[in-house]
């Protein structure tokens, strides 16, 4: 411990200028992501770990402030893989995989919240915690899912399918979690009132997501039609998803779900030329981005939290693990999918960390200022969460790296 205060101490000292310190951990990213290659996991993992390494929990180089001073590159970052999603989510392609996806990605999201809350519930006997749990269970981080299927060059059934399910379980996760927020918020304050309008809200946010990834697409269209050069193309690109960004934190909305409806409409109302050029530009910065992604959130990760992780998180993990696959398996069983599918694509979902944290973040601050049960609720929330977060972040992208190659789809 006192070598670490000394590190920390010496580095505070230095008072490195920012584009030093992301040139550093730039960096020391790369070539942790190559040494987590040579031992067969995925580079995210090596990321992470550097993010690790220079956040709070050790040497401190990505100390809280500075963090929350390089947010942006994480919104950034979230707002190009949620359009990249978007480009895989062609309509044809959807109607060949017809009602089988909407079936699993209803059932992982809904038997991972009834799990989740049944669980907490019976641990606690507090009806507004388990239901605050098991809101925020259904949240994923698609970031790590489509960091492996890139890496890897993944390709085939289960690759379409995990596109499908990550891009839209937000959607629906966001809806799980207003309702029961609301519900849970009325126990708290012993009250109705105001009820409907904490409902609406989650409603209206999804549905100015579409609204807005809608129009924006529209505009987009239009003139990206006219661009040739692919290089002109992609800094068009660039400038669209930084305003899609920007009106979502204006308007308080999910920024992954507009962007991915963004993507939707351009691949499914553009020529193809125009679509491939689009793909290969993102080919080329999406590397960069997921390197400054994880070390981002590696370095939110703080490790001190991992003994303070408890029962409570520790059937949270159980119970969210057990209804995403189970929910998976389920759906796929039902729809009739094919048997790679029902064998594999839950342990590719498992994956959770800004959206759920900032789902808790949410609850800690709306629910302290009710009473004091609604303050005990946000904290522990907010602890378990973060915990159970950085086991997700790092055997979520492991998994669905195993999961790819069992179903044949890395070459």
């Amino acid at each position: 411990m006192f070598i670490i205060d000394t590190i920390q101490s010496f580095i505070s000292n230095l008072q490195l200028p920012v584009l030093v310190i992301i040139g550093i951990m730039t960096f020391i990213a790369l070539f942790a992501g190559k040494l987590a290659r040579i031992i067969k996991l995925p580079s995210l993992i090596g990321f992470m770990i550097a993010g690790v390494i220079l956040g709070p929990s050790l040497v401190n180089i990505l100390n809280d402030p500075l963090q929350e001073h390089l947010s942006f590159i994480t919104e950034i970052a979230l707002g190009f893989v949620a359009f990249g999603i978007g480009l895989e989510l062609s309509l044809k392609i959807l109607k060949q995989q017809g009602s089988k996806m909407i079936l699993i990605i209803f059932a992982e999201s809904f038997l991972a919240f009834i799990l989740v809350t049944g669980s907490i519930y019976i641990l606690t006997r507090d009806l507004a915690l388990a239901l605050i749990f098991g809101a925020i269970a259904p949240a994923s981080a698609p970031a790590g899912t489509v960091a492996v299927i890139q890496e890897y060059k993944a390709s085939g059934s289960l690759t379409k399918a995990l596109y499908t399910v990550v891009g839209f379980d937000d959607g629906l996760g966001i809806i799980i979690f207003g309702f029961a927020a609301a519900i849970a918020k009325s126990i708290i304050s012993s009250s109705s009132s105001g009820l409907f309008m904490t409902i609406f809200e989650p409603i209206k946010e999804v549905f100015l997501s579409f609204g807005i990834g809608g129009l924006v697409s529209i505009i987009y269209c239009l003139i990206a039609r006219k661009l040739k050069s692919a290089t002109d193309i992609f800094i068009f690109t660039f400038s669209a998803i930084l305003t899609v960004i920007g009106l979502c934190t204006v308007f308080h909305l999910s920024l992954i779900l507009t962007n991915m409806i963004f993507g939707i409409v351009v691949i499914n109302t553009q020529p193809a030329p125009l679509v491939e050029k689009i793909h290969q530009k993102l080919k080329e910065i999406m590397p960069l981005l997921f390197v400054l992604f994880f070390v981002l959130a590696g370095a939110n990760l703080h490790i001190s939290i991992l003994p303070s992780l408890g029962i409570i998180g520790v059937v949270y993990f159980v119970a969210r693990s057990a209804g995403l696959m189970g929910g998976a398996w389920l759906g796929a069983m039902i729809g009739k999918a094919e048997d790679k599918i029902r064998k594999y694509l839950g342990m590719g979902i498992l994956s959770q960390a800004g959206v759920a944290i900032g789902l808790s973040l949410i609850i800690k601050h709306e629910f302290s200022k009710i009473n004091a049960w609604g303050e005990s609720i946000g904290s522990i929330v907010i602890t378990s969460i973060t915990a159970t977060c950085i086991l997700f972040e790092i055997l979520g992208p492991i998994l669905t790296k195993i999961a790819l190659k069992k179903a044949g789809e890395i070459k």
